[in-house]
């Protein structure tokens, strides 16, 4: 009889190899190698032992035409959640939600399973890391205790789908979190990479075979990464960050991936006493606080996914006491700030050697589009030459190593956001089609970032008036 095979399995990044050692030569983490016995596999099809081939069976092929049918969706009647997961919860899929400890993945989720099960839907929320009790105090903070959602206080798999088995089909079932779940298939620790990856495989397969929708919580790593294998994210259908600053009252729901509908879409909540509550004008909020007179502030017309934001940017160009300036950046991508600054030195003549910077996106929201270069490098002119930016003026557009300002999409999303909250003019790029007229007509198309910068230092002729 051969000798069962002991596998060494980096609890990090999931990288397996054959012998121990106390570096992971995948993710260079140190002591994350875990011996594992051979009944730890079970995600390719059922428990890692030795077991007797089978021979396969031949299945049907399809054409790619034929008829196409929409996937079949739950509505929450929370509307930022349906637009981050494209139109509501589907049938039969899996989604995992991340996000940092006491950000609120709780507090949306029971909102959620009260809304659905007051429309009658059949909710089942399963705690892997709270009492029953605990669970109850939550739902009567949120007003959500006379809803009939269904609670269980269970780590199991094999107890949790015995459970789900029992009565009518569950439309939802929430398990919060997966790092605390466990299965008999394999004989490692609940957390460990062998015990995530079975049991997601075991509540992923009972999605797709009954069609129950199931949303699985996710702890996050110090580096903002949902923690345990990466191969979770890759099994499941839609993959949702629940993000947010300490010192801000808000929270943004990010859509990473989704299999039945467009990435990148956002929902954003405000935290109150009484839970979650929707923001339907995320603008109006990045905006509120906003001081127009202050140099060092523009306002960047963004896109997250189909909807556009307008949030604004702020500035503080400082000289240094440093040999070397410092660099501070909140919200924002540091080598992209790198490049906006040496392309301003470069072709613009703006010195900044001697300079602190600090960069900030107003409420904690991050940036990730290139779209932000010309608003960055309007704020960056403005603190340094200490002239106010035009306060009903909104900046989008690419900057490119040579200077140019480059042209980029939904211009006209863009510019529609800004008329709504009253902004009258735009700085954008040049050759842009299907625009507002009424915007067009009031805005200045720079071809190269010299021209904005000339603009911006022209302005101090006519300051006085601005009074």
């Amino acid at each position: 009889m051969a000798k069962p095979r002991i596998t060494f399995i980096c609890q990090s990044c999931g990288a397996v190899s054959n012998r121990w050692a106390g570096k992971c030569d995948a993710c260079g983490e140190w002591n994350t190698i875990v011996e594992e016995g051979p009944s730890g596999g079970g995600i390719g099809g059922g428990p890692g032992g030795l077991r007797s081939s089978r021979k396969g069976r031949p299945v049907a092929l399809a054409s790619l035409s034929g008829e196409i049918e929409d996937a079949p969706r739950i509505v929450s009647g929370i509307g930022e959640l349906d637009r981050a997961t494209g139109g509501g919860f589907v049938r039969g899929s899996a989604l995992l939600v991340g996000g940092d400890p006491g950000i609120g993945k709780s507090t949306l989720l029971m909102q959620a399973a009260a809304a659905l099960a007051r429309n009658g839907h059949r909710v089942v929320y399963v705690s892997g890391e709270e009492a029953v009790a605990q669970v109850r105090l939550r739902a009567q903070r949120l007003g959500a205790a006379s809803a009939p959602v269904e609670l269980a206080a269970e780590t199991n798999v094999e107890d949790i789908l015995a459970t789900l088995a029992e009565g009518k089909r569950p439309d939802l079932v929430i398990l919060d979190s997966i790092q605390t779940l466990w299965t008999d298939l394999a004989d490692s620790a609940p957390g460990t990479v062998t015990q995530v990856r079975a049991s997601a495989q075991s509540v992923i397969r009972y999605a797709k075979s009954t069609g129950s929708a199931v949303v699985l919580v996710g702890h996050v790593t110090k580096e903002g990464q949902i923690a345990g294998p990466r191969v979770v994210e890759h099994m499941v259908d839609g993959v949702l960050y629940f993000e947010g600053e300490g010192g801000h009252h808000y929270r943004i729901l990010r859509t990473v991936k989704n299999r039945f509908g467009p990435t990148d879409e956002i929902g954003v909540f405000e935290m109150s006493d009484g839970g979650l509550r929707e923001v339907s004008n995320p603008s109006e909020l990045f905006l509120g606080e906003r001081h127009a007179k202050a140099p060092g502030a523009a306002v960047f017309a963004g896109m997250e996914g189909t909807r556009p934001v307008l949030v604004e940017i702020q500035a503080l160009v400082a000289p240094s006491p440093l040999g070397t300036p410092r660099r501070a950046i909140v919200g924002w991508d540091g080598p992209r700030l790198s490049m906006v600054l040496a392309v301003l030195e470069a072709h613009c003549g703006v010195r900044f050697a001697t300079n602190d910077v600090y960069l900030n996106v107003a409420g904690g929201y991050r940036i990730s589009e290139p779209a932000a270069d010309l608003a960055v490098a309007a704020a960056l002119v403005s603190s340094l030459t200490g002239l106010a930016l035009p306060a009903d003026c909104v900046y989008f557009g690419e900057i490119s190593l040579s200077g140019a300002v480059r042209p980029v999409a939904h211009a006209q999303q863009r510019l529609k956001e800004a008329e709504k909250l009253g902004f009258g003019q735009a700085v954008m790029p040049a050759g842009l089609e299907e625009t507002s007229a009424a915007m067009v007509r009031r805005s200045f198309q720079p071809s190269t970032l010299a021209d904005l910068v000339a603009r911006i230092a022209g302005s101090r002729r006519g300051r006085p008036d601005d009074d």
